[in-house]
């Protein structure tokens, strides 16, 4: 093969390859677009940067279960804005029903949680629990 040859060769391949790039980022920028004037996927993201700056923001407690908690809290609040977007904007009836379960099932954790953090900050430590007396059991 020529010098030449080889010259052309080699300028076709990096034509190509400029070409198959601004293809590409086209594409990506269509799908870019499309994504920002989506209502439902802004909402979704906007309840996935709320939770990860809530989880980023926290800080050790030196206690494993307190800081289990203050983590899921975020995580749990995210997971209902998400299932409130679906109730919104999806269409699948299964997906409206699991939705609904999420909001319903992560309230409710989120409540459990915030009490047992309270009673951490009183000294309770389950407030599942019955409180002792103090006298010993079968008295």
């Amino acid at each position: 093969m020529s010098r030449k040859n080889i010259l052309n060769l080699g300028i076709a391949v990096v034509v190509l390859a400029f070409m198959c790039g601004l293809a590409t980022s086209a594409q990506h920028m269509n799908m870019d677009d499309v994504r920002t004037q989506d209502l439902n996927w802004r909402q979704l993201m906007k309840s996935m940067k709320a939770m990860h700056a809530a989880m980023y923001a926290a800080q050790p407690s030196g206690n494993d279960d307190e800081d289990f908690v203050n983590l899921m809290l975020p995580h749990h609040e995210a997971a209902i804005e998400m299932a409130k977007a679906e109730l919104l904007h999806g269409n699948d009836p299964q997906m409206h029903r699991l939705a609904q379960e999420i909001i319903t099932d992560q309230q409710s954790e989120i409540q459990l949680m915030r009490l047992w953090l309270e009673h951490q900050k009183t000294g309770l430590n389950n407030p599942h629990q019955p409180q002792s007396s103090g006298l010993p059991k079968g008295k």
